[in-house]
């Protein structure tokens, strides 16, 4: 299949190193996307695209999320830059219900476990669902992907 991504780096040498809980989050989400994913490059400004599968470098830059994606070959294919404004509230909501999830697990019955991490996966839809909007006319995802490209922005921001 053409319209997926085979390989995904995150570049975080400008940041600070990952906490062990960042570090396994971002593992855990670049192996389900590799493992299942829907990632296509619409034709733009009357420009074919290259094929995919696609190599996407995730990255912040001068306070941008940057998207540059390259194909099999290494040839460029696309690079875009997204605001991270539309971000910073959902990637704040979702740190916060994160972190409330993580210490209920250690103190709290099921319960109430399960409303809190019922909160959190709803963050996460929110998340997922404003970075398709922001990809709309640059990449299509579907929803699963978007998701888990969601993790990854959240673990890049962290540091950013």
């Amino acid at each position: 299949m053409t319209n997926r991504l085979f390989q995904v780096e995150i570049d975080d040498s400008a940041l600070p190193p990952p906490t062990p809980e960042i570090e396994q989050e971002r593992k855990v989400a670049i192996f389900d996307l590799l493992e299942e994913n829907s990632f296509a490059l619409p034709a733009r400004d009357g420009r074919q695209v290259p094929p995919g599968p696609y190599n996407l470098l995730l990255a912040i830059r001068e306070r941008r999320l940057v998207f540059d994606i390259t194909t099999q070959d290494g040839a460029k294919a696309a690079e875009f830059h997204l605001s991270l404004g539309p971000f910073r509230q959902v990637v704040k909501d979702y740190f916060q219900i994160c972190e409330s999830y993580f210490d209920a697990v250690k103190k709290l019955p099921p319960s109430q476990i399960e409303a809190i991490d019922m909160g959190r996966r709803g963050i996460h839809n929110e998340g997922a669902r404003v970075l398709q909007e922001r990809l709309e006319g640059k990449a299509e995802v579907d929803t699963d992907t978007s998701r888990r490209l969601f993790t990854l922005i959240c673990v890049l921001h962290f540091g950013a």
